[in-house]
């Protein structure tokens, strides 16, 4: 790919994409362009624009955007409409900011005129995956440069090595910081490596950052209120807010009482096994409620259907494929079925628990308390329909056991 003149880069700041547009330029020679997104990780991205113009890239190809809401509003937000969880634990909270960036790279591609692209993340993971798949969905005739099989820069003291040689400034990790491999956005927090590479091994308490433990929760319960549009929230308390607001606020109210955190051994798209840690306590109180508004405005099929393609959904997901035409149809016919679910939820927290309350719909509810009661329904029902049913849907067994029980 000699013929590579400029390159948009997926750009944190950090050791590993700092070596990397360093090598860009050396490798091959080209004008790199940097991204940077704050997806509500929760760490200043500014920084990464002083960095970029000490390793002499142009103010001009330096882009740095607040994706906040979008990444609520058109990913999260989507994704929980599906009630969408991977391998029955993980809500999927690195998988679906990928997509995200491979679609911002991909337009500011087009905007600068770059003929490619080009991540950090390693040969090992899921991430080259998502985002490769991303890039190709979107512009497929784009050049991709995946440093990590391609350098020979394969461990953390090479790449501090190079970053010497070539005068990258590294800022050190203040004394007590983090050892573990971690991934932030507004949805979730998550760890890999070192003692997380022991899958009996317990995480050490330390090492949780968004939530308390729920030992040390608060000991009296907190109620929220919850209200529902379409399938998404809208309002907490009765206070309106944008997506990324109420995703933010949910984080609080979850990590002040230890909700979300998640300890799990889950299989890759490459073939491995890995075990990871992981914090979501937004999206853990988000998945909760919405099940619980949809159990009164959903058909019975209907939600039975979307259950039954929950695993489907949730890989498609995982492996990459957000921008696939198979994930685009199911979202369709999930987004049709959101139609209904307006109402609201009640929830009550406590200590590492999320449990529902109450909920209803003003305007949508399909439970029939006339119906459903267990006093006198004055007709409502007919309890003498039930023997007809019970005896049709016997049928079969009752002819399969006239004949193989003689």
């Amino acid at each position: 790919m000699s013929d590579i003149k400029k390159v948009v880069l997926a750009y944190s700041g950090g050791l590993d994409t700092s070596v990397i547009l360093k090598w860009l330029q050396d490798t091959y020679q080209c004008e790199v362009v940097t991204f940077t997104a704050d997806i509500g990780q929760g760490e200043e991205v500014e920084p990464a624009r002083k960095k970029a113009l000490a390793l002499g890239i142009k103010p001009e190809n330096i882009f740095i955007d607040d994706l906040r809401e979008e990444f609520v509003r058109d990913f999260v937000f989507p994704m929980f409409r599906a009630n969408a969880i991977y391998e029955g634990e993980y809500l999927l909270g690195t998988s679906i900011a990928r997509p995200l960036i491979a679609k911002r790279q991909i337009e500011i591609a087009n905007q600068t005129g770059a003929d490619a692209v080009s991540h950090g993340a390693t040969g090992k993971g899921n991430d080259q995956v998502r985002f490769e798949l991303g890039y190709y969905a979107l512009k497929p005739d784009v050049k991709v440069i995946a440093p990590w099989r391609e350098w020979d820069l394969l461990s953390r003291e090479k790449l501090l090595a190079y970053a010497e040689k070539n005068g990258i400034d590294i800022t050190k990790k203040k004394s007590g910081g983090s050892p573990y491999s971690m991934d932030a956005n507004l949805l979730h927090i998550s760890y890999e490596g070192t003692v997380l590479e022991n899958p009996a091994a317990e995480p050490e308490e330390d090492m949780w950052l968004w939530t308390v433990s729920p030992e040390n929760a608060p000991d009296q319960a907190e109620y929220v209120e919850l209200e529902y549009k379409n399938g998404d929230i809208v309002a907490i308390n009765g206070v309106a807010l944008s997506p990324a607001q109420v995703l933010t606020e949910l984080n609080r109210l979850g990590g002040k009482h230890g909700i979300g955190r998640l300890d799990i051994v889950e299989n890759r798209y490459v073939g491995m096994k890995s075990r990871g840690c992981y914090e979501t306590p937004g999206g853990t109180i988000m998945m909760k409620a919405h099940r619980a508004i949809e159990s009164i405005t959903l058909d019975r099929e209907v939600a039975h259907l979307k259950d039954e393609l929950i695993a489907k959904y949730a890989s498609l997901i995982y492996n990459g494929y957000w921008w696939s035409p198979e994930r685009k149809m199911m979202q369709s016919m999930i987004d049709a079925s959101q139609a209904t679910v307006n109402g609201w939820v009640r929830l009550k927290l406590y200590k590492g628990n999320v449990i529902v309350v109450g909920r209803d719909s003003k305007t949508d509810s399909l439970f029939d308390p006339n119906i459903a009661t267990f006093d006198e329904d004055y007709g409502a029902y007919n309890h003498a329909d039930a023997a007809g049913f019970i005896r049709l849907n016997s049928l079969r067994m009752r002819i399969a056991a006239k004949l193989y029980n003689k």
